[in-house]
């Protein structure tokens, strides 16, 4: 899981301040922090060149003032990293910027996952065309220098040399991806047929702006215009705006998991509000519950929305039983299994006037690995919790994600292998219940336009070795 973000400035390049396009995108990225930890990068157009800074660690840490200043421009792109394909080594941090035969230098970010990457990495073996990195996404700046024109595309005066030649790239990739690049000063953006990942169009009046979640629009008191479409390239330039569709119309499968868990609770994606859908799933899981404790407390933060709605529903107070260290990143998107480790005994300290002695009912989003959930259930036992009754707000995690969470094998998958009354065992419970499938649809809006493989095993789109 990774964000983008992407600034076009609506003025002309010798009365833009040095930074202002790449400031706006270093905001931009600061908000969807939350999307990736691992890596920090920005790059900008001017004069006909592309300069890019880019480094491991968080936003503040990845990219310095000084460097900052240096990036001058009307346009210009960023993108925080959390690896799904590639490893996590500096060749792999975006944005990647390429030399492209027809097209001079070249950039792009990408948030999602091709399921036809090796594939695609033979072909351009093939035909002589070197990549520098092991990440999927230099693939899109590769395949611009061997694709032909797609001769079924309508001609368009302004972009008549280069939309020929996107289309011919974004139909030979497969699964799922919304990227913006930078070409010949031009921003552009584009969103897989299916829609996996969300990517959004927003406007200040001196730019036009792209990120993954409206979030990154408030930091800079942008406003949300629109969602990027499914199938869907949007360019802008010096001319305005221009919107053309690469593939047919067909029924949606947007990650489910974004609203459970990856966005934001303040950001509209998929045309809700995230923290609306979480509140609603721990409704929908207080329905379906008959346990009456006393408190609810959530796993702070992803966990909290649910947890009020789980309360409200049942009329039983919302306590804050766990407290969070908010200067450790995320658990589940930790690199490898013992940061995960280090990070749950880090991040989370029962309170223990409030759970001492009490029934407590533990509302989480998700269980993907069960290391975050045994140790909690073990922080509150030791703090005098007399029952711990642990209450997930979406169904049992049994596949893999191919299509940009990083969970690539079942073994790594607690449900996948295990029933629940083993996964209660084993993280030492009193009781384990998860929000059913039907109750996760019920919170959303159009049920039938989300993909939920992660939970069923039935993929849209099939993974090619």
């Amino acid at each position: 899981m990774c964000g983008v973000f992407g600034v076009y400035l609506n003025e002309e390049e010798e009365q833009v301040a040095f930074s202002k396009a790449a400031t706006f995108a270093y905001f931009g990225i600061y908000a969807l922090q939350h999307r990736g930890q691992e890596s920090a990068g920005i790059c900008s157009y001017s004069n006909h060149d592309i300069k890019r800074v880019a480094n491991k660690g968080l936003v503040l840490e990845a990219i310095s003032k000084e460097e900052l200043k240096n990036l001058k421009g009307k346009v210009a792109i960023s993108h925080v990293r959390y690896s799904t394909a590639g490893d996590d080594s500096i060749q792999n941090i975006q944005p990647i910027v390429r030399e492209s035969k027809r097209f001079g230098k070249v950039a792009v970010v990408h948030n999602g996952n091709l399921t036809n990457y090796n594939l695609l990495r033979r072909l351009l073996g093939a035909n002589n065309v070197e990549l520098k990195c092991s990440s999927d996404t230099e693939v899109f700046l590769g395949l611009l220098d061997i694709v032909e024109k797609d001769l079924s595309v309508e001609s368009h005066i302004l972009d008549e040399e280069l939309i020929p030649y996107l289309v011919s790239v974004l139909k030979l990739v497969e699964g799922a991806y919304s990227i913006l690049m930078i070409i010949n000063g031009k921003l552009i953006a584009a969103r897989d047929p299916l829609g996996f990942r969300p990517l959004l169009m927003g406007r200040r009046q001196d730019a036009i702006v792209f990120a993954s979640e409206t979030c990154a629009f408030d930091i800079i008191e942008a406003d949300y215009w629109r969602e990027i479409k499914p199938g869907e390239i949007t360019i802008v330039d010096e001319n305005g705006i221009r919107t053309y569709f690469f593939a047919k119309s067909q029924k949606p499968k947007k990650c489910i998991f974004e609203h459970v868990y990856f966005a934001r609770p303040d950001s509209l994606i998929f045309s809700e509000y995230s923290y609306n859908v979480r509140k609603k799933m721990g409704m929908e899981l207080a329905k379906e519950d008959d346990i009456i404790p006393d408190i609810v407390i959530p796993v702070p933060d992803s966990g909290m929305p649910a947890a009020i709605g789980y309360s409200q529903y049942k009329n039983i107070p919302y306590e804050m039983g766990l407290v969070r260290n908010h200067y450790i990143g995320r658990t589940f998107i930790a690199p490898t299994q013992d940061i995960r480790n280090l990070s749950v005994l880090m991040k989370l300290n029962p309170n223990k006037g409030i759970v001492k002695d009490k029934s407590v009912v533990v509302i989480d989003d998700s269980i993907v690995r069960g290391t975050t959930s045994k140790r909690i259930v073990n922080l509150l036992k030791e703090a005098g919790a007399k029952e711990v009754h642990m209450r997930i707000a979406s169904p049992p995690v049994i596949g893999p994600c191919y299509y940009g969470i990083d969970t690539p094998t079942k073994e790594e998958l607690m449900a996948s292998h295990m029933s629940v009354e083993d996964i209660r065992r084993f993280i030492g419970a009193d009781s384990l219940k998860y929000l059913s499938l039907e109750g996760l649809m019920r919170s959303v809006q159009e049920p039938d336009s989300f993909c939920d493989a992660c939970f069923t095993d039935n993929y849209p789109v099939e993974l090619k070795l």
